[in-house]
Formats: structure tokens, sequence, C-alpha cells
């Protein structure tokens, strides 16, 4: 087992986060809490990169849906630079593909503005 951590990258008023191991019910209370702080500051663009997330299970999903809505709110966006095919199929059996925007590639992203 992979223990979850990220890193934040801050430039221009963009936030990414690249997030690594397994983002579960284990972990996500604490992610939650922290993008929460991050997502206080209103970053017009907030980024997850899920490129090196091995797992992702239905608490961290809601993490990262809660996330979208509050940006949303916000009047921000939030960008998922989707992960491996474990992770990418879980948006998809979701249906949250039509609901959150997802790159396959990071550089795809028009900064906010």
């Amino acid at each position: 087992m992979r223990l979850f951590a990220f890193t934040t990258d801050v430039a221009d008023g963009v936030v990414r986060l690249a997030l690594t191991g397994e983002l579960d019910s284990a972990s996500a209370d604490r992610f939650a809490h922290e993008l929460g702080e991050i997502q206080e500051g209103k970053p017009p663009l907030l980024v997850l990169d899920l490129r090196e997330l091995k797992f992702l299970d239905s608490t961290g999903l809601g993490v990262i849906v809660h996330a979208n809505d509050r940006a949303e709110k916000a009047g921000g966006r939030l960008v998922i630079v989707e992960g491996p095919e474990t992770v990418r199929r879980i948006f998809e059996i979701t249906g949250l593909t039509d609901r959150i925007e997802i790159v396959a590639d990071p550089s795809a992203i028009a900064d906010a503005g």
C-alpha cells in the first residue's frame, strides 16, 4: 500500500496539487480539510493532477466532487489531469466525466482569467 500524499504548487493564482498513493477513506478526511483551506483563498483555477494516484475510492471521489462544487460556487474552476486506468474508470463509471473538466495532458489547461 502506498500512503497518500500531495504536493502543492502555486503560480499566477493557479493552484496545482499533484496527488500520489491512495485517496480513500483513510486519507480523504485529511485531504478534504487541507483542500478546503486551499479553496478558502478562492483560486481562479485549481488543478488536481491524478497521474500518480494509484487508487481512488468513493470517499476520495466525494472529496473531489465537493471541491468541484466549491470551485463553481466561488466562480472558479477545477480541472482534473486524469490518472491511470483504474482511477480514470471511476470517473467514467460514475458519469463524472460530463460534470468535471478532465484533461489528459496538463498543457491542455487554459489558464484562468
